[in-house]
């Protein structure tokens, strides 16, 4: 993959904040200055922004604000992979104990950093956001609100917002993903099959969106249930196909030779000619299925 890349002049940060971006260089200056206000003092930390093939001109907002301070570091991808691929090329360049992932749309805020590190010292492998008061129409509340519903029922882990930007990470869980497609919103499910099974959540506040406009459609969320099945299939079958297909085939086989036992009897018993009848077409269709 190219990429360019500016590295920060920090060594062993205690926070690493990763902020993945398309297109929004009039908010990266103004995000700047929130994270030096939560942070300096506090916490020593780097900064990384990807940008994702931006068209517009933060490449340049990025460039600049890196010349001017050494906690800033860039990473430019050559064109859009998503934001799977932007936390990915991030994550392999880490340097602080705590990884921690942001928009760069401000709507997260970077006064919930410090408390996001604390519970990640307090013994938690993963702490995610939630924002339980969100400031977005209702054509992203509510796919989302059943999205998230439906993820933690699939996977069992109890999260109300996988979505949510804002999550912290011990590095070691980021330093072990290898993420693709629309799989940062499962990062948590990943983390837990890696056995990192200390997951929490924090409420945190949401602002509203103050430059441009969202980045995603209804398309993500599609895309994120086919991923989401993806994830479980290969989780569960990658070493073990045939007891996928396996059972699949013996269902379709049992239920070919019902239709066809039952056809026989009607056949011979019942004097029920079957070349009008569909359910022969069917049983035939089943036991074709099952063999294969």
């Amino acid at each position: 993959m190219s990429t360019i890349e500016i590295k920060s002049g920090k060594t062993e940060p205690d926070v690493s904040v990763v902020v993945p971006l398309l297109n929004e260089d009039e908010s990266l200056t103004e995000l700047t200055g929130r994270i030096r206000e939560a942070l300096d003092g506090k916490l020593g930390y780097e900064i990384i922004f990807v940008d994702d093939g931006s068209t517009d001109s933060s490449w340049e907002v990025i460039t600049g604000l890196a010349a001017s301070d050494e906690h800033i570091a860039g990473i430019r991808l050559r064109r859009n992979y998503g934001k799977s691929t932007a936390l990915d090329q991030a994550f392999r360049r880490v340097k602080g104990r705590v990884v921690i992932t942001m928009d760069a749309d401000l709507q997260d805020d970077p006064f919930e950093i410090p408390a996001l590190v604390g519970m990640i010292d307090s013994g938690y492998d993963l702490v995610s956001g939630w924002k339980k008061v969100r400031h977005d129409p209702v054509s992203k509340t509510i796919p989302s609100r059943f999205f998230n519903f439906t993820t933690s029922l699939v996977t069992g882990i109890k999260l109300h917002d996988f979505n949510c930007g804002l999550k912290a990470y011990r590095r070691e869980v980021v330093e072990r993903l290898e993420l693709y497609g629309e799989m940062h919103r499962y990062i948590p499910l990943l983390a837990y099959w890696d056995g990192y099974k200390k997951i929490g959540e924090k409420v945190v506040q949401h602002h509203p969106r103050k430059f441009g406009e969202s980045k995603f459609g209804l398309s993500r969320f599609i895309n994120g249930f086919l991923d989401l099945v993806t994830l479980i299939f290969i989780n569960r079958y990658l070493q073990k196909p045939m007891h996928f297909f396996g059972t699949l085939g013996v269902a379709s086989l049992i239920a070919g030779g019902m239709i066809t036992v039952y056809l026989t009897v009607m056949r011979l018993f019942y004097d029920q000619y079957l070349t009008n009848r569909p359910m022969l077409l069917f049983g035939i269709l089943f036991l074709v299925l099952g063999v294969q």
